[in-house]
């Protein structure tokens, strides 16, 4: 999944060394705003020292971003985990819009309702004086 947006907050990395391995590990979050009507936040973060390297993440800087989500358990409780792989800079187009601006029913032309149209065809009034059942 991609995300464009702006960085409005990073957070201390944090490190540690796996108990498994023995291999020391480094993981940085981030908070992104993505514009819109309402615009939402979402935390992130990178994995690995040289990517968070790689990546020289700024503050305020507008960035597309590349994740997955995953979801753990742990004693019980589940957490979500949005895991950066990529990241570009400066604001890429998104592929479909986001705002509200766009009409998912585009106005219909004469051309248009004479193919397969689930409603049958407006019926013309009727003449005055005919007989109408219908008291209103």
């Amino acid at each position: 999944m991609d995300l464009t947006g702006k960085i409005i907050a990073i957070l201390q990395p944090r490190s540690g060394v796996s108990q498994r391995t023995g291999n020391s590990w480094m993981t940085q979050e981030y908070v992104m705003e993505v514009p819109g009507q309402y615009p939402k936040k979402m935390l992130f973060n990178i994995f690995g020292e040289d990517r968070i390297k790689q990546f020289n993440i700024q503050m305020g800087e507008d960035v597309t971003v590349s994740f997955d989500i995953d979801a753990r358990e742990f004693n019980g409780r589940w957490y979500n985990d949005i895991r950066a792989y990529n990241v570009q800079r400066g604001v890429v187009a998104p592929a479909a819009p986001m705002g509200g601006d766009t009409n998912p029913f585009p106005p219909q032309t004469a051309a248009s309702q004479d193919v397969a149209s689930p409603f049958p065809p407006a019926q013309e009034a009727a003449a005055e004086g005919s007989a109408d059942d219908l008291p209103f």
